[in-house]
């Protein structure tokens, strides 16, 4: 019997539309434990990294942790692990909500959809019954359409929706898996290749429960846990106040909030759109995935004539007057990246992306380079039909649209900025790593953040090494974000903890007020497998090096360990990092000798039978 995993796997091929339940691979489990670890062994078992990311070859794996499901808290998390159709590498998307408890409910660790459907589907799991189930009648209905129909016609009120809405159908290459309505597998186009599938939505409902080692320990452990959190002012006073959006002043005011695609790193509105003015006048209430003590999602409504300002279209679902978010990377990225300061357009952007089911921050960049583009006459308003200038809030909305059904420009925009940049003849102004946009972090005031964008196996991402931390924050000590010293040792540190708790079940915000110490002891308890700190860590290398090495096989090499030409060589033209320009050529050779891999940035046989990889 096993302890805090299910132990088991269930298997759907929609090509066969075979079912089957198969137990899990105890030895992966304990080496990788779960979630992004336990997913990507999977993948690596499975997939060939050469495959094309929207063939019916690739797999869709919907991971969940230990202590998913569990009173951990945060035991909310799960993860999407695939390859991504925005960046031909491994993709690791997090979501939260209920759906991964709701999974783990049902009796299973891990769920790996395999094939294409001859037609749309959706499954629906209700504990030991799974069914594939026509989707005919769902098929271009947006997400919250899609999963009110769902539960109308199951009759099971309470069961999960993890649905894609139009961007997925139509392959949008940074398409969402969207659950809970608002709760989003974000990055990577993981929604794609759900579409790719022909796979609408998944329906959970699970009656079980996570079966614990030593219930006692657990629950000592995890009390030890909620006082640490309620210490910490991050996760007792600033997230649950103001939302992830409180990091808009903070970033500003450190000269790294990238504005304008990256042409400056001050916006000079962003106090309009920052998490204190949303909290003044457009939130209703906060809101908690399972098992939050955080509760950190925003509620928010347009009130009053609010609430037709952006009634830009016709299209039904644009009359939505309330919703969730907007949070601190897509008010960025539709905010200060395209130089729009209109904090109700913000709003009723990320709706739209929720609902359509796009990533806000890929959409919001790539909406950017084509602003740039624009302005700088590579593109025409006889292909984009209205002008796409920065801070032009009505584009941002007609484009959110037209990029989610693919209808005009919007069918360049949903193929991403590196390649639309690519075929408008200006590369350079693509801002970001391995295909995927860059977070809402300037590389150039941040330079720890440029070496995790550079080395992040998913491409530019901001999760995996959260620098920012220590640089801007001071957690948990303070350092100098200008100054190169140190930085490869904390990225690589960052990247092995950050995937120890994407393994977990957790989620990231918590570790702004505990560690892997106070981690520990809950999965020790909740599994009875006696892990070690030191362990742990190493678990978090042998995930980083697994996903490295199924890129190496995919093709990526160090050669895309790098950053475009205006971060490396453009100065900051203005603000409190003004001069600056990213040193990634001073940290990569110590991250890569750090890593122990070789002076190109491949992994070592060596590394591969420490880490117990060959």
């Amino acid at each position: 019997m096993m302890y805090g995993w299910t132990g088991t796997l269930l298997r759907v091929n929609l090509t066969t539309r075979q079912i089957s339940k198969e137990p899990l691979r105890e030895e992966w489990a304990r080496d990788f434990i779960g979630g992004r670890g336990l997913g990507a062994r999977y993948l690596f078992a499975e997939v060939d990294p050469q495959i094309d990311p929207l063939s019916p070859e690739n797999k869709l794996i919907f991971a969940t942790g230990p202590l998913t499901g569990t009173n951990a808290s945060c035991g909310a998390r799960y993860m999407v692990v695939t390859k991504g159709p925005l960046t031909n590498a491994i993709t690791t998307s997090n979501s939260g909500g209920h759906w991964g408890p709701e999974l783990k409910a049902a009796g299973y660790d891990l769920l790996i959809v395999e094939g294409r459907a001859a037609t749309p589907c959706y499954l629906w799991i209700y504990d030991d019954r799974v069914e594939i189930r026509d989707a005919g009648h769902l098929w271009g209905k947006t997400v919250w359409e899609a999963e009110e129909h769902l539960r109308q016609e199951l009759g099971v009120p309470d069961a999960i929706v993890a649905s894609i809405g139009p961007a997925g159908e139509k392959l949008v290459r940074f398409a969402c898996i969207m659950n809970d309505l608002h709760r989003a597998a974000g990055r990577s186009g993981v929604g794609a290749v759900m579409g790719s599938k022909q796979l609408k939505a998944i329906a959970v409902r699970g009656t079980g429960g996570v079966r614990l080692a030593d219930p006692h320990a657990f629950f000592a452990a995890h009390w030890a846990m909620k006082v640490k959190l309620r210490e910490s002012p991050v996760t007792s006073q600033g997230l649950p106040i103001y939302g992830t959006e409180v990091l808009v002043n903070v970033i500003n005011e450190h000269g790294a909030l990238p504005t304008r695609n990256h042409q400056q790193s001050v916006f000079e509105r962003a106090e309009e759109i920052s998490g204190e003015r949303l909290t003044e006048t457009r939130l209703v209430a906060n809101k908690a995935c399972f098992a939050c003590t955080i509760a950190c999602g925003r509620v928010t409504a347009l009130p009053g004539e609010a609430a037709g300002k952006y009634m830009v279209t016709t299209h039904p679902h644009n009359w939505q007057i309330a919703g969730e978010g907007p949070e601190y990377e897509a008010a960025w990225a539709l905010g200060a990246q395209c130089g729009i300061g209109d904090l109700d357009a913000l709003i009723k952007a990320n709706w739209l992306c929720n609902e359509l089911g796009m990533d806000a921050i890929s959409f919001g960049a790539t909406v950017a380079a084509a602003m740039e583009l624009y302005e700088k006459g590579a593109i025409s308003l006889a292909q984009t039909e209205i002008p796409l200038t920065f801070g032009s809030a009505e584009a941002l909305l007609v484009m959110a649209e037209k990029t989610a059904y693919r209808e005009g420009f919007g069918h360049e925009l949903a193929e991403g900025s590196k390649r639309m940049t690519e075929k408008f003849g200006r590369p350079e102004l693509f801002m970001g790593v391995k295909g995927q946009e860059f977070a809402a972090y300037e590389a150039r005031a941040i330079q720890g953040m440029g070496l995790g964008y550079a080395t992040s196996n998913r491409g530019a991402c901001h999760l995996k090494a959260y620098t920012v931390a220590a640089e801007i924050l001071g957690l948990p000590r303070q350092m100098d974000p200008r100054a190169t010293e140190g930085k490869a040792e904390l990225t690589k540190l960052f990247q092995d903890a950050t995937a120890t708790v994407d393994a977990t079940g957790l989620c990231q915000f918590l570790t702004f007020g505990i560690g892997l110490e106070e981690i520990l002891p809950q999965l020790v308890a909740a599994t009875g497998v006696q892990y070690t700190l030191e362990e742990l860590l190493k678990i978090g290398e042998r995930i980083w090096n697994l996903e490295r090495w199924w890129n190496e096989r995919a093709g990526l090499t160090g050669k895309d360990d790098t950053l475009p030409r205006r971060i490396l060589e453009e100065p900051l033209p203005s603000g409190p990092a003004k001069g600056q320009v990213n040193r990634l050529g001073e940290m990569l050779p110590e991250y890569y000798r750090l890593r122990g891999w070789d002076a190109e940035g491949r992994i070592t046989r060596e590394k591969l039978q420490e880490l117990g990889l060959v």
